[in-house]
């Protein structure tokens, strides 16, 4: 690992422990050439993985979209932060496990349902919607009894 300071190639590790979220290792390290110390983090490399939207077109999988659309559904419910997170954890982990470099923005969509229908239904409704591009009430609480009747 070159220095940041001074570009040396050789260094030594001083500290290694894993991040709080637990996908990487975080080092300390200190040039064996100016003494300075830096902070490198390992992670592994994961496969890429394109997403294939409803028009065809691909896109680089990017876990802060699921985020984002949980955190939305999620607003004024009373699911936390770090279960949203983890639901997220949970999907991508299915995603690299199927070992597939192409998912459907719609299997993406409906994994995220499955995950917020047994945490929340109002945010299962809600993303729901969404996803589903529900275009009038009657789709809507087509949707509604079909959770009812499941209960």
């Amino acid at each position: 690992m070159k220095c940041p300071y001074c570009g040396y190639a050789d260094g030594k590790v001083i500290d290694s422990r894993p991040t709080e979220e637990g996908n990487s290792i975080r080092r300390r390290r200190e040039c064996l050439k100016c003494q300075r110390r830096f902070t490198t983090y390992e992670k592994l490399e994961t496969i890429s993985l394109a997403v294939v939207k409803q028009d065809n077109s691909r896109q680089p999988y990017d876990r802060d979209k699921i985020i984002r659309g949980i955190i939305r559904a999620c607003e004024k419910r009373p699911v936390p932060l770090s279960q949203m997170e983890r639901i997220a954890d949970d999907i991508e982990g299915e995603l690299y496990q199927s070992m597939e470099k192409e998912v459907s923005s719609t299997e993406i969509g409906e994994k995220v349902m499955r995950y917020l229908k047994e945490i929340d239904e109002v945010a299962y409704v809600r993303f729901a919607s969404v996803h589903k591009h529900f275009s009038d009430i009657e789709t809507f609480m087509e949707e509604l009894k079909k959770l009812i009747k499941e209960k």
